[in-house]
């Protein structure tokens, strides 16, 4: 049980090429996936599961935090409105809890504009969180190329949150996120807008997808 949490997620000091993970994650796959690869610091008492950095962090939403019902929301919006945060949902997509996914897509995606990555288990995601960590250590600093490119954040993840448009494919979701760079400039975006970058009936399906979810 979360205890001592601030009003909002506030920043975490992490050591370059660390992750600051929740206690509760010690001596979990999750953990001992990313031993070896990343060094985890744990602390007590974090509202996300993990930060990246000072301004980015990790909420994982487990495959029974899912099926029990909306209490994940809380920690959600708690990042959300936090304003000095980047938070990334990593979520337990399974058979058991598929029927639910579609739910926690919808408030994620398409009512709070933030990334969400589905995982099939803990030792994928720790997978994915050594990934995002390196994407994260390649500071753009010394590359205005880079420091350009990383306002994207079209790899590694909201490339896969694009991806799970219906009709839209790995080409098609790196199209769109060069004329719109976020999930809120997409979904506001008109069928004649995004006609010249995907043609009229992947166009159609994207905007229908936006529209119906509202």
């Amino acid at each position: 049980m979360e205890k001592n949490l601030p009003e909002g997620a506030g920043p975490v000091h992490v050591p370059f090429g660390h992750v600051v993970a929740n206690e509760k994650w010690r001596g979990s796959q999750l953990a001992q996936g990313m031993q070896g690869k990343i060094k985890l610091v744990f602390e007590d008492g974090l509202t996300p599961d993990f930060y990246l950095s000072s301004k980015s962090c990790i909420l994982y939403v487990t495959e029974a935090d899912l099926v029990a019902g909306n209490g994940y929301r809380k920690r959600i919006v708690r990042v959300r409105n936090s304003g000095n945060l980047q938070g990334i949902i990593i979520v337990e997509k399974t058979q058991i809890n598929e029927q639910y996914f579609p739910a926690i897509q919808k408030f994620t995606v398409l009512d709070l504009g933030m990334v969400l990555l589905p995982v099939a288990n803990q030792m994928e995601a720790s997978c994915l969180i050594v990934q995002l960590v390196q994407e994260h250590s390649k500071e753009p600093s010394k590359n205005p190329f880079l420091r350009k490119k990383r306002a994207l954040l079209s790899e590694p993840y909201l490339l896969r949150t694009v991806q799970q448009i219906p009709g839209v494919g790995k080409v098609k979701a790196s199209l769109l996120l060069q004329k719109f760079p976020s999930i809120q400039q997409l979904s506001n975006a008109s069928v004649q807008e995004l006609e010249p970058v995907v043609g009229q009936m992947v166009a159609q399906q994207i905007y229908t997808f936006f529209t119906q979810s509202r």
